[in-house]
């Protein structure tokens, strides 16, 4: 009896076991590294606070796995490989127009996402999704130049000439990624930045060929590092990165930045993969994002400029973030979406991209 009864009892836990188990749920976020608001310092921790509000929302626990990547092209080998599985992630512009090309995305219902309300209408129907079928916008830029005041005449900023100012040799950086550094030339002849014609990009070539004796380094991330400690005193980045800079910079070392007027102008959207367990879950994740608190809060933490009329519009937010810097992240001018059309950098065919990386592997070799 005392056989049978113990049985009994590891039954029920079992399936109390089996019920906790089954009431827990589990999303899969991935992200690039340091684009959302974690909770250090002090700040709004966007993942704990979205499980929190779930499971008051919903009565059910849930478990947000986020992890980042270093590159959309990194995020693209991992999903397309068919070998992961994740809910939602945020790429780049011209990534997910690839991505959605190849069927890697779902479409997204915005039943679930009411809050899709507070976009800028600036920023839907553009090339990478016309139809608004996959993405939410999440963060936007623009590429410009950091120089360091210090050490570069202001009658020598302005355009995308002083990367290629002999007088700075040895204090310059370029981009260690083919796609931006072939940008920066590209916008510097005044030629199409999405040309299929291997020409165009023969004379970005020979101008980076120009460039090469002056560069100090080609870099992404080591940026930060030798920009703020005055290792080197020019550098084009993304416009958001730059007031980390500004933070770390060292007393000896001023850094200021500007727009070079044609320039890459780039959008980062949050999309669902076609390998998502859980799209509805994941809708609402999306939906979470937009809400005021935070999406102000992971606007602040990034830096970058937010297409969010909750962000841009918040009085707290434009306080906080300070002139200089709203002047910078959200430059005046006519409709974003008409910049955008002429000027961003969008997703080439294979072949081009092909020949773009034989140029750059013998940029670097020369």
């Amino acid at each position: 009896m005392k056989k049978i009864l113990a049985i009994c009892i590891s039954m029920v836990l079992i399936l109390i076991c089996f019920a906790g188990c089954g009431n827990s749920l589990t999303l899969n976020v991935y992200n690039w590294g340091e684009y959302i608001s974690d909770g250090s310092e002090g700040t709004f921790d966007t993942i704990h606070e979205f499980e929190k509000w779930y499971e008051e929302t919903y009565g059910q626990k849930i478990t947000v796995n986020y992890s980042t990547f270093a590159s959309n092209e990194d995020m693209y080998s991992k999903i397309s490989s068919g070998a992961v599985s994740y809910d939602v992630i945020i790429p780049s512009d011209y990534m997910i127009a690839r991505m959605a090309s190849e069927n890697l995305l779902l479409p997204l219902n915005f039943d679930n996402i009411p809050n899709y309300k507070y976009i800028d209408d600036s920023f839907k129907g553009l090339y990478y999704d016309t139809e608004n079928q996959y993405t939410v916008p999440y963060a936007y830029g623009i590429v410009g130049v950091i120089y360091d005041a210090n050490v570069v005449d202001e009658a020598d900023t302005g355009d995308w000439d002083l990367m290629w100012n002999e007088k700075y040799s040895g204090k310059i950086l370029q981009f260690n990624n083919s796609r931006d550094a072939f940008g920066t030339a590209i916008y510097k002849l005044g030629l199409d930045v999405n040309s299929a014609d291997k020409a165009v990009w023969d004379q970005a070539y020979d101008e980076l060929l120009v460039q090469r004796p002056y560069v100090y380094s080609y870099v992404m991330d080591e940026i930060y590092n030798m920009m703020e400690a005055g290792e080197a005193a020019i550098g084009a980045y993304y416009a958001g990165d730059y007031f980390t800079m500004v933070d770390a910079q060292a007393e000896n070392v001023d850094l200021q930045f500007y727009y070079p007027e044609r320039t890459n102008l780039y959008v980062d959207a949050m999309c669902i993969p076609s390998c998502a367990k859980n799209k509805e879950l994941a809708e609402i994740f999306i939906n979470y994002m937009l809400s005021e608190e935070p999406a102000i809060a992971n606007a602040e933490y990034t830096y970058y400029a937010s297409p969010n009329s909750l962000v841009y519009n918040n009085a707290s937010y434009i306080e906080d973030m300070g002139e200089e810097a709203m002047a910078v992240l959200y430059p005046e001018m006519e409709s974003f979406s008409a910049l955008y059309n002429q000027y961003a950098y969008q997703n080439l065919d294979a072949e081009t991209l092909d020949y773009i990386n034989t140029l750059w592997e013998n940029v670097k070799i020369n």
